[in-house]
């Protein structure tokens, strides 16, 4: 780990503004994925900013009737409150599925939907990786591409985002509230924050420089039946081949999103028209204009098959 000052901030918009005098900077809180990329140096920050003490870790009502999720709220916390177990099924249920108890007790709200992909290429320094070091080259175009993106994928990079968590916000419409290093705030649907790859892949989010996450807003209850189901090598600290998430009315209409198939989570809102219609029509829609590698074409019928399995549950009609 190559050396780095530290201080800690006192208030959000100060922390913004250290993360502006300070280029290259980080904001550290539970650091479950920043630390290990400083420990290989795919990280190399010359300075970090400690977000522990802001008292951002709360979970409170909107006057809209929502909730509000402080950005250091740990992901144990928030899987765990009684308001998310019951309104916000989904999201409980995909923070559950993610990592391990002991890396939940640590990881944030912000630091979870900002963590980098678990691409090998990406963690291997002696592999070509644009989104490592920019213009090397994709080492998994012609390597091992099983657990790839087939969807939003370029030249550049084939990647996919880890969040479980986001998946379940990105079904849920939510809001990520951030402040800048000017002090200045803005809201952002969680639709737009991740960015696809296309030739700048090492840049991850619309953020802006020293820009930081505060809070990530939920809407009011959607209803229906939430559910969220990973689909993975191994039962548990395993990263989704596929992930889907999903909130059912009675009616048959609802929502759904993807997990394990792109650079961001996966939501397309044209078909969800298809709900009522059954798993086949969804998928067509979902999926089209996927981008196969030879060893990841699996990932289509996997997510037809999950999402027919996910949308018989809702019903009530899965054996």
């Amino acid at each position: 780990m190559k050396p780095f000052t530290y201080e800690r901030a006192q208030s959000p918009a100060a922390a913004a503004a250290a993360a502006a005098q300070h280029p290259g900077s980080r904001f550290v809180a539970g650091g479950t994925n920043l630390l290990d990329l400083m420990k290989l140096e795919i990280e190399t920050p010359p300075h970090l900013i400690d977000v522990n003490g802001l008292g951002l870790d709360k979970i409170e009502p909107t006057k809209e009737g929502g909730l509000r999720i402080g950005a250091l709220v740990r992901n144990t916390d928030l899987a765990a409150d009684a308001r998310v177990r019951r309104d916000y099924a989904v999201l409980s249920r995909a923070l559950v599925a993610g990592a391990s108890g002991q890396l939940r007790n640590m990881a944030t709200t912000a630091g979870n939907l900002l963590q980098r992909t678990r691409c090998p290429y990406f963690y291997d320094t002696n592999q070509p990786c644009n989104k490592r070091v920019p213009g090397s080259g994709c080492g998994a175009l012609d390597g091992f591409n099983r657990p790839h993106a087939v969807l939003g994928v370029s030249k550049s990079c084939i990647a996919t985002h880890p969040s479980d968590m986001a998946v379940a916000m990105r079904v849920l419409d939510a809001v990520v509230e951030t402040v800048k290093p000017d002090a200045t705030t803005r809201s952002i649907p969680i639709a737009e924050l991740h960015r696809l790859p296309g030739d700048q892949p090492h840049i991850d989010t619309i953020l802006e420089s020293g820009e930081f996450i505060t809070a990530v807003t939920l809407p009011p209850p959607a209803g229906g039946v939430q559910i969220y189901e990973k689909v993975r090598d191994r039962a548990s600290y395993a990263f989704a081949l596929i992930s889907v998430a999903t909130i059912v009315q009675r009616d048959g209409t609802g929502r759904v999103a993807l997990g394990g198939v792109a650079h961001k989570p996966w939501r397309v809102e044209a078909a969800e028209a298809e709900m009522p219609r059954g798993a086949k029509a969804v998928a067509e829609k979902l999926l089209a204009g996927a981008k196969l590698m030879p060893a990841n074409a699996f990932k289509l019928k996997l997510v037809e098959r999950t999402l027919g399995a996910v949308l018989a549950e809702a019903k009530g009609t899965r054996p």
